[in-house]
C-alpha cells in the first residue's frame, strides 16, 4: 500500500489517545473532560480513516460530572483488551486548581467495544492518568502518576504501580513507586512487554509546547527502570527530558505540543504510536497575560496524530523517519483495505458529518453536552418531528443543568449555521448559536426579548467572566424563523442573521475569537473550542426553542 496517513487523524479536541488492535480492528479512546458522554471511541481498519463509534460512559451511575470545573472530569483514559474483554480505566478529576487534588480512578469492562459497558470499579485516587497492563502470566497491574500536595513537593514527579485482582475486582498488595523524578516530570504512563523487557512509556514535561514522550525499561515490572538516553535527543539543559518524540525545539512545524503516546502493532508486525498534538493559530497571549504570557493560542485544543516507529537492534523504539519531531504525513501500514464498517456513519472522519436536519429519533454521536446527559428534561426530537426542541434551563455559567449540545471545531476555516424558531416572552429567555471554550468563554448569537425593542437578536461575548454585548438589541420578526450563522477564518469570526439561507445581515464586528483557546482561558486549558446550539430560561419555566437544522462545515 502506497497511501499515506495525514495528521492529525482525529481533528479538533481529541487529546490523550490510547490505542489497541483486536484482530483487524483498531480502536482509539480519547479524553472528554467536562463534556458528556464520557470518553470518545473511534474505529479504523487501516489507521487512515477513523469513525466515531460511541462512548463507554453513558450512565450517571458510571460518570457524574455535575459541579466539576472547566477542564476537569474525564482525564486520559486507557483502553486495553485481554482474553475477549475490553478494559477501560479512567480518572474523574473533581478538584484540580488547588493544593489537594481529587483524582478518582475507575475501571469499566465490556465484551463488545460498542457496549454495554459495566458499572465502574473503584481503583484508587493516587493521581491521574491510570493505565492497565496485562502481563503474560495473567496478572494485571495499574500504573498512574501520583500527585504530591506537599510544599515543596518531594519529587518533580512519580509513577506508582499496584497489582489489580480481576476476581475480587479490587487492588491487591502494596502500591510502589517505580519512578521518582528529581527534575523530569512524567505522566500518562503505559507499560508494555516485549522480548523480555518491560517498557514504561510516559509523557514528559507537561502538556504545552514543551511536551514530549519518554521511555524507560526494566527486566522486572517493578523496576528499577532505565531511561532511554541518546545523542539524537535534542536537549538544551540538564533539566530537559530525554524525549523520543517532541516538538519543543521546532516552532515552525505543524504538529506542536506532541507527546502522551501509546503504541500499537499491526497484524503484519509494523509499529505505530498515536500521540496528542496541537495546531497553533496566528495569535498569541499578551505579554502581561495572567497565565502563559506570550504563548501561542490553540483554539482546537489538543488533537490526535500518529507516527510510524521501528525498534533498534538494542531494543529501543525510535521514529522510523528519524529524529524526534512528528511528521504531518506518515506511511500507511501495508495492509489490505477491507473498508470501514457502516456503523452510524455521521461521525466518520472519512465522510464528515455536516448538516443535521433532526429527522432521526436520536442525536448524532458527534454531539456532546456539558456535564449532564440531554434527556427529555432538556430536549426532544419527538415533540415536533423533524425539529430539535430545546427546553431552556440554567444560564451558561451553570455547572449543573445547561441545555446545550456542541460539536468540535476541526479547522481554522469553518462556518456554522442554524435555523431557529423561538418566541421568548421576557429577556431572561434566550436561544441561539454559540462558539465556546468553556462556561466562562464564548461568543453567543442569540434571540431574546427586550422591553423596548421586542423580539430581538444580539451578540454576547464572555471572556474570563468579563461580559460585553457586541451588538445592539436588533429587532427581528415575530412568529418567524431566524437563521443564524458564523464564519471563521484564522480565528477571525463574523456573525450573521437573516430569514433565509441566501440573504445574510452581519451583526456585530469581526471578532478575534482566538481567546477561545487553551492558553487564553483563566481556568480550563485542556479541551478545545466547540460550536453548538443552546437555550436558557432564567425564569425556571423551561421555555422551548425549536431548531430545524444545524450545520458545521469546513470552508
Amino acid at each position: 500500500m502506497s497511501e499515506t496517513i495525514k495528521n492529525p487523524i482525529l481533528r479538533g479536541f481529541h487529546p490523550d489517545p490510547s490505542i489497541i488492535r483486536v484482530e483487524d480492528d483498531y480502536y482509539i479512546a480519547t479524553s472528554t473532560f467536562e463534556w458528556w458522554p464520557g470518553v470518545r471511541l473511534h474505529h479504523s481498519r487501516d489507521l487512515i480513516a477513523w469513525e466515531l463509534i460511541g462512548y463507554p460512559l453513558t450512565r450517571i451511575s458510571q460518570l457524574d460530572l455535575r459541579g466539576v470545573g472547566a477542564s476537569q472530569g474525564i482525564w486520559a483514559p486507557c483502553l486495553t483488551y485481554d482474553q475477549g474483554i475490553f478494559y477501560l480505566v479512567y480518572t474523574i478529576v473533581k478538584s484540580f486548581y488547588c493544593n489537594m487534588y481529587d483524582t478518582e480512578n475507575y475501571l469499566v469492562t465490556a465484551r463488545d467495544i460498542r457496549g454495554p459497558w459495566s458499572e465502574p470499579v473503584f481503583l484508587n485516587s493516587f493521581g491521574f492518568d491510570p493505565s492497565m497492563f496485562h502481563d503474560e502470566d495473567g496478572r494485571k497491574y495499574i500504573v498512574s502518576m501520583a500527585t504530591d500536595h506537599r510544599v515543596p513537593q518531594k519529587y518533580a514527579g512519580r509513577l506508582t504501580l499496584q497489582e489489580y485482582d480481576p476476581v475480587k475486582k479490587a487492588m491487591a498488595g502494596p502500591a510502589r513507586d517505580i519512578y521518582r523524578g528529581e527534575r523530569i516530570f512524567l505522566e500518562g504512563p503505559h507499560i508494555f512487554r516485549r522480548q523480555g523487557w518491560y517498557y514504561l512509556f510516559a509523557a514528559d514535561s507537561g502538556t504545552g509546547e514543551a511536551h514530549g514522550q519518554s521511555i524507560l525499561r526494566s527486566r522486572s515490572v517493578w523496576g528499577p527502570y532505565e531511561m532511554f538516553r541518546d545523542d539524537f535527543m535534542e536537549r538544551t539543559d540538564e533539566n530537559e527530558a530525554y524525549s523520543i518524540l517532541t516538538s519543543r525545539h521546532h516552532e515552525d512545524i505543524l504538529l506542536q505540543k506532541s507527546g502522551h503516546c501509546d503504541l500499537v502493532e499491526t497484524k503484519n508486525g509494523e509499529w505505530y504510536m498515536v500521540h496528542l498534538c496541537g495546531r497553533a493559530c496566528a495569535d498569541r497571549n499578551p505579554e502581561d497575560a495572567r497565565r502563559f504570557p506570550g504563548s501561542r493560542r490553540y483554539m482546537m485544543g489538543r488533537e490526535t496524530a500518529i507516527q510510524k516507529i521501528r525498534w533498534r537492534e538494542d531494543g529501543w523504539p525510535v521514529l522510523e523517519a528519524g529524529g524526534v519531531t512528528p511528521r504531518s504525513e506518515v506511511p500507511a501500514p501495508d495492509l489490505p483495505a477491507p473498508g470501514m464498517d457502516s456503523g452510524e456513519g455521521n461521525g466518520s472522519f472519512a465522510e464528515p458529518f455536516v448538516r443535521d436536519d433532526f429527522d432521526g429519533g436520536i442525536l448524532s454521536l458527534d454531539y456532546q453536552s456539558l456535564r449532564v446527559p440531554m434527556d427529555g428534561h432538556y430536549l426532544s426530537l419527538s415533540a415536533r418531528p423533524g425539529w430539535l426542541r430545546m427546553y431552556g434551563r440554567s444560564g451558561l455559567s451553570s455547572r449543573y443543568s445547561q441545555t446545550l449540545i456542541a460539536r468540535r471545531m476541526r479547522e481554522y476555516h469553518m462556518s456554522a449555521s442554524a435555523c431557529l424558531e423561538f418566541e421568548p416572552d421576557i429577556f431572561k429567555q434566550m436561544a441561539g448559536l454559540i462558539f465556546l471554550y468553556d462556561s466562562d468563554n464564548y461568543l453567543y448569537l442569540h434571540v431574546s426579548r427586550d422591553e423596548d425593542v421586542g423580539k430581538c437578536i444580539t451578540l454576547l461575548r464572555a471572556e474570563n467572566k468579563k461580559y460585553e454585548y457586541l451588538a445592539d438589541y436588533l429587532p427581528v420578526r415575530e412568529n418567524e424563523a431566524v437563521y443564524l450563522r458564523m464564519e471563521t477564518e484564522n480565528a477571525w469570526t463574523q456573525f450573521f442573521y437573516g430569514y433565509s439561507e441566501t440573504e445574510w445581515q452581519a451583526i456585530g464586528p469581526r471578532v478575534n475569537a482566538s481567546f477561545l483557546s487553551d492558553e487564553a482561558c483563566d481556568e480550563g486549558w485542556f479541551t478545545g473550542a466547540m460550536i453548538g446550539i443552546c437555550a436558557q430560561d432564567l425564569t425556571g419555566f423551561g421555555k422551548h426553542a425549536d431548531f430545524d437544522w444545524f450545520e458545521v462545515k469546513t470552508l
